[in-house]
């Protein structure tokens, strides 16, 4: 007779019995349909996507991937953040990404992969309004969270003791900052790179001393901004972040993107 080991089923006997399969089976139902796994899938490489993208990855029209989003989030699959006139969509949480990991190692299935479309020069290193954005600054905003100088509480940033030390050591004028009428810090969508970069009174604090001590370069025609020598090092020296230099001539960057 074969025999069960009910300590692994401890947990699940002290709760409704029922009530978990109904939401285990409906979650599972969430990602039974192709398109639906299609689009999850996409975006296990950590980056945001919009709708429109997403419909065309899972080869759907738009009003039908309207429903599949509206199923993914009633499930918890996925979260929703509106910037500007867009609304991307990225995996809710990291064990969602760690379930769905397991399910294509059993699938045997590859991932897709994303390709930004933004010039070579706008995509590395750019302005986002007043603070900065691209390749350079999600580094950078991975560095500052990875380091413990910034805590997520909520939609914004809380600097840490840590980050205190670090910022004014660097010539940032939290106080002054703190002044202004506006978020401190917060995680901000980037549009090229699909993952955040600090924005906010703090980011732009920071683009105002970087540009003044020759870290980064204004191009004269575009919001591209130029990486120096000098830059690449103290992000490194400051940050930990491990950033190149600007691979290409920002001022041919197409201009009219914003």
């Amino acid at each position: 007779m074969l025999k069960t080991d009910n300590r692994h089923f401890g947990i699940y006997r002290t709760m409704d019995a029922e009530a978990v399969d109904l939401r285990l089976s409906g979650t599972a139902a969430a990602v039974a349909d192709p398109a639906r796994a299609r689009m999850l899938c996409s975006l296990l490489d950590g980056r945001a996507r919009t709708a429109t993208e997403l419909a065309a990855l899972a080869d759907i029209g738009a009003s039908t991937a309207s429903g599949h989003f509206a199923r993914l989030r009633e499930q918890g699959w996925v979260e929703v953040t509106a910037q500007g006139r867009h609304r991307y969509y990225r995996l809710a949480n990291k064990e969602v990404a760690t379930a769905l990991e397991a399910l294509l190692r059993v699938a045997g299935a590859s991932l897709a992969t994303f390709e930004p479309s933004t010039p070579l020069g706008l995509r590395h290193a750019r302005t986002c309004y007043d603070h900065m954005a691209g390749e350079v600054a999600v580094i950078l905003h991975d560095a500052l969270v990875q380091s413990g100088w910034l805590l997520l509480e909520g939609t914004d940033y809380l600097l840490t003791e840590k980050g205190e030390e670090g910022f004014v050591r660097l010539g940032v004028d939290l106080l002054e900052t703190r002044k202004k009428r506006r978020r401190f810090a917060y995680p901000c969508l980037d549009w090229s790179e699909r993952r955040p970069h600090l924005g906010g009174a703090l980011a732009a604090a920071l683009l105002t001393l970087m540009n003044e001590k020759g870290w980064l370069v204004k191009s004269l025609d575009s919001r591209a901004l130029q990486l120096t020598a000098k830059g690449a090092a103290r992000f490194n020296t400051h940050f930990g972040a491990e950033v190149e230099t600007t691979k290409a001539d920002c001022s041919r960057s197409n201009s009219a993107l914003r």
